[in-house]
């Protein structure tokens, strides 16, 4: 019987690769577990798996991707703003009317101030559908001043297809280890028929939470924004030298007055350190009068001493 079950398991096998290379129109051989897949005419004309195309411009418009392959979006922003505030409510009702969700958010008030006034900072992870991507960034360019933008795309394809391909042969081998299953008659059969359909199932949840993570990557771009509340813009274009002396000769002015400012608020906010300091030092200055005081008498009454001899 463990003779007839070992050929039951090796038809059933047998059966499986050739249901997966059906399923996903390559070649595939299975050996210990892994699977080897021929690319199409197709796939080698295509770019090399891993391969991002990177556009770092301001220019938010972009070539429609082909349809018959598979996409990650990936778009890095730097903006600024005059009022954070308003450009947080602005971005949250541009991101709900491209149906995209905030997937991580961290808002920075903080404690420095420039020119009198608090720095303001935001870093965001947003998730837009990948037909809205574009659309939302041009949104963007209308409602914050853009001051550099990284837009990467990775074709996935060959991975995606070796994981649905593979997924889909566990789950036709798992069909078949449990209509053995049924069929077993001893329990070293059993034993050995159970073991090799948890192995399948571990294998099977494994590249069913990375298609997952695939359908999610590919469905939903993903933008790190980063926003920064400044009172002046960057200029996006090159500035002339006379613009650039007037700005930096301005620049160092309002400097110079933000260092007065600061030395000046220090100044009254160390007062209670400073009138303890002035304290001890006039303690100190009495202390050393009185010592050179003592000292000089002495000598002096060291000299009279041989006079009066």
């Amino acid at each position: 019987m463990k003779k007839h079950l070992s050929l039951i398991l090796a038809l059933a096998l047998l059966l499986t690769l050739l249901a997966g290379c059906g399923g996903s129109g390559s070649t595939a051989s299975y050996d210990s577990g892994m699977v080897e897949y021929a690319m199409s005419d197709e796939a080698a004309m295509a770019p090399a798996e891993g391969a991002a195309l990177k556009n770092d411009t301001a220019d938010t418009g972009s070539a429609a991707l082909p349809e018959s392959r598979k996409w990650i979006v990936t778009v890095d922003l730097t903006a600024e703003t005059d009022d954070l505030d308003a450009l947080r409510a602005a971005l949250d009702a541009k991101i709900a009317a491209s149906n995209g969700y905030v997937e991580n958010q961290n808002i920075y008030n903080g404690s420095t101030y420039q020119s009198g006034r608090r720095y303001r900072s935001a870093s965001l992870t947003i998730r837009i559908p990948a037909g809205q991507v574009d659309a939302f960034l041009q949104d963007m360019g209308g409602i914050a001043n853009i001051v550099r933008q990284n837009k990467s795309i990775e074709d996935v394809t060959l991975n995606y297809v070796a994981t649905e391909s593979r997924l889909n042969a566990l789950q036709t081998e798992e069909t078949r280890l449990l209509e053995l299953l049924s069929q077993a008659e001893t329990m070293s059969d059993l034993l050995e028929i159970e073991q090799r359909l948890a192995e399948v199932r571990y294998e099977l949840e494994n590249y069913a939470s990375q298609k997952r993570l695939y359908d999610n990557q590919i469905d939903y771009a993903t933008v790190y924004l980063s926003i920064e509340e400044v009172q002046e813009y960057t200029p996006v274009e090159e500035p002339t030298l006379w613009e650039r002396i007037s700005k930096g000769f301005k620049d160092n002015l309002e400097g110079v007055g933000d260092d007065l400012l600061d030395v000046l608020v220090w100044l009254i906010v160390s007062i209670p350190y400073l009138v303890v300091l002035a304290v001890v030092a006039v303690i100190v200055v009495l202390i050393v009068k009185r010592i050179r005081r003592r000292r000089a008498a002495k000598k002096a009454a060291k000299q009279q001493k041989p006079e009066e001899s």
